[in-house]
């Protein structure tokens, strides 16, 4: 059986690639034969966002809840991802072993995951299993079992993960960050929750958030693949429709990252000292993201290419790996960054990314890596939807962000559009190296 599962996996993975066709269509630079994206409605009135391809035998359906473990109480943080990880762990009259059965002998791939600000769902199925497949999520979201078995051995699955985080340098140094930065914030704790908290989880906690949560108010959908909008709006009810009209969650916060600049030092007997540093940043529908994410993508987000990367890595051999990123959340944003460096290499490691900052911030990008930046940022996004529920993600993504339906028609030209005046503002107003904040975890000389 697991045999027969694992090339039937392989092909299913393969089939659920774009066609060539949908994929010569998203990398053309024009909008003239851009993908189009539809918006389907159900009779119960139920919206989802549609792009077809009828060349493979493959839906791919992505859903998301707003609220995530940005919602979880305190004393039960982990909540969402405890329910994220149960919710195809048995539903309706499948025990655990008899719903996983049923996906494996039909080649379905469903799951759930959490973050911060959303409870995510997957679903990959062939279309002749379509109505069976839609049928098994929503029994995942509607009538979910919480079985003993799969609750007990889902929570030891966490608390072998967080006895493991509780080692880890990169994992000691988020936690942390998060805590210095958000401080009385939800964004404070840890998805993952801890491993106090994961023990006091109960049954009745992981039936309140489906309740409280998993409601049509919340949902955002995407689907891609060989469907057609007459034949998915139905579905959207008959999935969708029996799910509160409104989740009763607690409000979180509009909030600013509290950066003041310092260093923070935790403890740790290794070879090497584990950095996470950050700044106050822009949440996706600021006037200044484009600008401020051709002038990050140079910084620090262009992998070697990037000024960190050839400063600190490149040049003088201090790191493996230096970067920076837009982390574009619900209630905030951030610039965040990392590096590994050795002990007796930490405090130049600081240095020069603090100067990087201010480099940056004073001088502005050059005209060279500003048109360097605008052809890799477009040349490459194409090539991240590699798959159909990678595009049907990114419906789901454009439709929480407020982006609109011809995002992929417009995304080139405002990437284009962003002038050296522009990435020069943008590094003005975000980047000031002394309020960056940094969390170690090592041993460092000099610190």
């Amino acid at each position: 059986m697991m045999a027969l599962k694992r090339r039937a996996l392989v092909w299913l993975a393969s089939v659920a690639a774009p066609s060539l066709a949908l994929l010569a269509i998203l990398l053309l630079p024009t909008a003239a034969g851009a993908v189009t994206v539809e918006k389907v409605v159900s009779p119960g009135g139920i919206e989802a966002w549609l792009v077809q391809d009828h060349a493979n035998p493959i839906i791919a359906l992505e859903a998301s809840f707003e609220g995530g473990a940005a919602t979880d109480p305190a004393p039960k943080s982990g909540l969402a991802e405890m329910v994220a990880s149960l919710l195809d762990e048995g539903a309706g009259p499948y025990d655990s072993q008899a719903f996983q059965g049923k996906l494996e002998d039909l080649v379905i791939e469903l799951g759930f995951t959490a973050g911060r600000d959303s409870l995510h769902g997957h679903l990959k199925t062939l279309k002749t299993n379509r109505d069976t497949a839609f049928e098994l999520f929503r029994l995942s979201l509607t009538q979910p079992r919480f079985d003993k078995e799969p609750v007990e051995r889902i929570r030891g699955q966490i608390l072998s993960g967080l006895m493991r985080e509780s080692q880890d340098p990169n994992s000691i140094a988020g936690r942390a960050w998060y805590q210095a930065v958000f401080p009385g914030h939800p964004y404070a704790l840890s998805p993952h929750g801890s491993i106090d908290t994961a023990k006091t989880i109960q049954v009745g906690d992981l039936r309140s958030f489906v309740r409280a949560q998993l409601a049509r108010d919340r949902l955002v959908i995407g689907v891609v693949g060989d469907i057609t909008p007459a034949e998915l709006a139905p579905l959207l009810d008959s999935t969708f429709g029996s799910l509160p009209a409104k989740a009763s969650l607690p409000a979180v916060p509009e909030t600013q990252p509290k950066a003041g600049g310092g260093l923070q030092l935790i403890d740790k007997d290794n070879p090497q000292t584990v950095a996470l540093f950050g700044l106050p940043g822009v949440k996706r529908d600021d006037p200044d993201w484009y600008a401020a994410y051709v002038m990050n993508y140079i910084l620090g987000g262009g992998g070697f290419s990037s000024r960190l990367a050839e400063e600190v890595r490149e040049k003088r051999g201090l790191a493996y790996s230096v970067y920076s990123y837009l982390l574009p959340m619900e209630h905030a944003g951030l610039i965040v960054g990392g590096v590994a460096t050795e002990n007796s290499r930490f405090a130049e490691s600081v240095r020069l990314i603090r100067e990087e900052f201010r480099r940056m911030r004073d001088e502005g990008p050059t005209e060279a890596e500003l048109a360097d930046a605008k052809t890799y940022l477009n040349g490459s996004f194409p090539l991240q939807l590699d798959s159909t529920a990678a595009i049907a993600a990114l419906l789901v993504q454009l439709q929480v962000d407020h982006l609109g339906m011809d995002f992929l028609d417009r995304r080139r030209e405002r990437i284009e559009a962003v002038t050296l005046a522009d990435a020069k503002r943008a590094a003005a107003r975000l980047l000031d190296p002394e309020r960056l904040t940094f969390v170690a975890v090592g041993r460092p000389a000099g610190m």
